[in-house]
């Protein structure tokens, strides 16, 4: 792992721990996607760019604005492949409403990825999908993703979109 990795690595984890340990439990009675409830997610998966696999980890964090309507930022790094790279996306999701126990879920966000020896690059996104509740302060979810790079050469990288799966697993608060 390069210095860099160890360092970010190091502040996921600062910014986890503190995040967990700033917030009470939320309250059994409180919608998760309700106004004023926090989200905080664990990014765990394997990828590959640019002819090399990478496992990719990461957290990320979110905050309620209005009933179902989340603001979030998430960073991943992606480690084990060769060149090293980083990921910052804010972005925005709505939960529906609709059910206790499963809510579908729409979101955008746009994302910054830093590439050692490449131009950065920017893409904008769309997902959707559904999150199960089995308990109080975390759920999980399954959807997927649709992302289009600005700016992209096909010619260095194999297409400019990409449709991937996602699933989610995160606590509330």
């Amino acid at each position: 792992m390069s210095d860099n990795q160890s360092v970010l690595m190091g502040a996921l984890v600062m910014f986890t721990l503190i995040a967990i340990a700033a917030y009470p439990a939320m309250d059994a009675q409180a919608d998760p996607f309700g106004k004023g409830s926090g989200r905080l997610s664990v990014i765990i998966g394997s990828g590959e760019a640019l002819n090399d696999d990478y496992t990719i980890l990461g957290v990320g964090a979110g905050y309620y604005v209005i009933d179902g309507l989340e603001i979030g930022l998430d960073g991943e790094v992606w480690l084990g492949g060769d060149p090293d790279i980083y990921k910052i996306s804010p972005g925005v999701r709505y939960v529906l409403p609709l059910e206790k126990t499963l809510r579908p879920y729409v979101g955008g966000f746009y994302r910054h990825t830093f590439i050692e020896n490449f131009d950065d690059l920017d893409s904008f996104g769309a997902r959707g999908g559904l999150y199960f509740m089995p308990g109080r302060n975390w759920y999980l979810g399954i959807g997927v993703v649709y992302e289009n790079y600005t700016d992209c050469s096909e010619r260095v990288y194999d297409s400019c979109d990409e449709v991937y799966p996602e699933i989610t697993f995160a606590l509330t608060f």
